[in-house]
């Protein structure tokens, strides 16, 4: 595999990683700007946007766009996160052309037709609901509320019914001119494909878009100490319980060591959560844990899933569990699994097109350059118990948890009591 990055003119960096064994070929544009980049006034705009740049250009239909990539078996898609967009697809290698004309058509420019976003409104209005609806969706997005008030990272990328009803085709149209830019932007390409073609190509097909700047963001306040713990009364039969503690930011040496917390607690089947509470006790069908980082913050997110009944052993049960990490150093066995896991999951996924254009794509994006996966598994394989032990003394302790919990349960519940 060969990775190369160059700057176009404009400033757009392209990143690609040529693959000559593989049969397909990803694509990818990304724009450093998402849901913690909204005033308030605009939340769920930067969701809007990606919704409607599948609604058209000057030369594709909406159904040309997703009909000119599938005919060749190939896909598109879309994500918006707390602090980037992107916009990606895969198709058959010798089919790259195809693929990245379409893609970047509808980049720069999409139509923003006052039918469609009128029609859109009311499909993310939908999708508003929907979540709403989903206990076990719901209660992550209210842990995020409950970690960041009165800041951009706590509220839901998706808007409010009454942010999304509020939104106009201006607004849309200033944002998207805003942040939109060249020198926000990174395209990535991964597959068998030669760097060069790429860089040419993206060059006559973005090659127009401003320069433009990287969009800033505010930083988040600092997370207080708690317990926080908010209580959502509902007939479910489960009761849904999010919660997270700090942990480092993307950039932070840390990581390493807390990407292994990570895998200890609850990264897989072999985790110490999933076999406490579910394997050797039955206590829930679901639980598992997240990293959620960023370039000035950082969270170590947990959800289960389970019986009300359940739930005051199953949180003692795994602050005890939290306990053992800040006091014992984990043994060596458990931490050399923990490792290739890790390393494993890695290189497995890297065998892919769109792992690669991923990993390319994003650190590119927020690091400047490739990280190189040999360096960082080295520095995971580096990580001791020590390291492991001091970062989580710094954030598995329960008086910096922030919770969320919907379910039958009363609201006066003294959880913060079980939390010892």
């Amino acid at each position: 595999m060969n990775i190369q990055l160059s700057k176009l003119s404009n400033g757009i960096r392209v990143v690609t990683c040529e693959m000559p064994h593989a049969q397909s070929a990803t694509f990818g544009i990304w724009a450093a700007v998402g849901g913690r980049h909204e005033p308030a006034r605009l939340t769920g705009i930067s969701h809007f946007i990606e919704h409607m740049l599948f609604k058209g250009t000057r030369r594709r239909t909406a159904r040309q766009i997703g009909q000119e990539v599938e005919a060749v078996g190939g896909y598109l898609n879309a994500t918006t996160t707390h602090d980037h967009t992107v916009y990606y697809g895969a198709a058959p290698a010798d089919h790259f052309n195809r693929l990245s004309a379409v893609l970047c058509d509808m980049v720069l420019e999409p139509r923003f037709a006052a039918t469609d976003i009128r029609r859109e409104r009311a499909v993310i209005a939908e999708e508003i609901q929907m979540y709403h609806d989903e206990p076990s969706e719901l209660v992550q997005e209210l842990l995020w509320e409950e970690l960041w008030p009165d800041h951009a990272l706590g509220r839901p990328l998706t808007g409010t019914l009454e942010s999304i009803a509020a939104l106009r085709r201006d607004d849309l149209l200033a944002y998207r001119a805003t942040h939109y830019q060249a020198g926000n932007t990174v395209v990535s390409a991964a597959g068998r494909m030669r760097h060069g073609d790429v860089l040419a190509r993206v060059e006559r097909l973005l090659g127009a878009l401003p320069r433009g700047r990287r969009s800033r963001a505010s930083a988040p306040p600092e997370l207080t100490r708690g317990p926080r713990i908010r209580v959502i009364e509902r007939e479910t039969q489960q009761v849904h319980v999010a919660f997270a503690v700090p942990c480092c930011a993307m950039h932070n040496e840390d990581r390493y060591a807390t990407t292994l917390l990570n895998v200890l607690l609850g990264g897989n089947v072999s985790s110490r959560l999933f076999q406490e509470l579910r394997e050797k006790r039955g206590l829930c069908y679901s639980v598992s844990s997240n990293l959620s980082q960023y370039e000035d913050a950082g969270v170590l997110n947990f959800y289960i899933g389970l019986d009300a009944k359940n739930l005051e052993k199953a949180l003692r049960l795994l602050c005890r569990e939290f306990k053992k990490l800040r006091d014992e150093p984990v043994r060596a066995a458990e931490l050399k699994r923990a490792k290739e896991y890790a390393i494993g999951s890695s290189r497995m996924a890297l065998e892919r097109t769109s792992a690669q254009n991923s990993r390319i794509g994003a650190s590119t994006l927020f690091h400047g350059r490739v990280l190189d996966a040999e360096d960082v598994h080295a520095r995971l394989r580096a990580t001791d118990a020590g390291e492991l032990q001091r970062v989580a003394g710094g954030s598995l302790r329960p008086q910096r948890m922030t919770m969320t919990v919907i379910g039958a349960i009363p609201e006066a519940t003294p959880i913060a009591t079980w939390l010892e």
